[in-house]
């Protein structure tokens, strides 16, 4: 059966999930057809960076995602159901630290309608905003410089403002998965997640099965750092052996 642009586009991004790059050749055999048109495909993707074009192929795309107000349009009912899934894990928490992203806005409003008497440390403008339904909880909101795609502070003076506290659980979302651990596009907000790791007694990563296998630039924690991957569906491969490998609680929304 003949694909689609967009199925044809969406499997060169599911195939380059998995591999560091691709031929024009090679893929203009396996969806049977021509290379002009593998290189339009390519073409399209670049300009909406989601890979790098490159002299007769592509490789994956290491340095940006969309921004927050973009990702917020994606994958909602999945992102849903994994807040869904988060609010079990933090039943006895009462100090929270949460990390920007469009996946831990979905958990916070859950966090919102659901607990109350906690505190929530963050650095994320859309994070506070749904917390602040709820009176019962207190939000400290961290200071540095404000970085508008990402709706959140960045910078040293985070960091350092993270080191003064401790928190039962840190809650992260992640622009990919990989078998080294979960990454982010922006390295500043990374830096952010690794100090929120270091000062939580437990790490819970959020994130859809659009991250699983695909790498970005800053990782900010290893696997057995983490305790909990909620994600919607199993990831498989790498992910699913070191996830296993360091016994971090997998846990599928449905």
């Amino acid at each position: 059966m003949k694909l689609s642009k967009a199925e044809r586009q969406a499997k060169i991004l599911n195939e380059l999930s998995g591999t560091a790059s691709l031929r024009v050749a090679e893929l203009a055999g396996r969806m049977g057809v021509s290379t002009e048109t593998i290189r339009r495909d390519l073409d399209e993707l670049t300009d909406k960076g989601l890979l790098n074009r490159t002299y007769g192929g592509a490789t994956r795309s290491l340095s940006s995602e969309p921004s927050v107000s973009e990702r917020h349009t994606l994958h909602v009912t999945e992102r849903e159901r994994i807040a869904k899934a988060t609010i079990p894990l933090l039943k006895d928490a009462r100090i929270l630290m949460i990390g920007s992203g469009s996946t831990t806005v979905h958990v916070a409003r859950r966090i919102a309608s659901e607990m109350r008497d906690i505190t929530v440390l963050t650095h994320a403008f859309g994070v506070a905003t749904v917390l602040s339904m709820n009176p019962t909880i207190r939000v400290l909101m961290l200071p540095g410089e404000y970085h508008a795609e990402e709706g959140a502070t960045i910078g040293v003076h985070t960091v350092s403002f993270l080191d003064n506290y401790f928190a039962d659980a840190a809650i992260l979302g992640a622009s990919g998965l990989s078998e080294e651990g979960p990454s982010d596009a922006l390295i500043e907000a990374a830096a952010i997640y690794s100090a929120m790791v270091r000062r939580a007694a437990s790490t819970i990563v959020v994130a859809d099965h659009s991250k699983h296998n695909r790498i970005f630039p800053a990782r900010y924690a290893r696997w057995r750092e983490v305790t909990h991957l909620v994600t919607d569906t199993a990831p498989d491969g790498d992910v699913a052996r070191t996830t296993k490998k360091y016994d971090v609680k997998v846990r599928i929304s449905g």
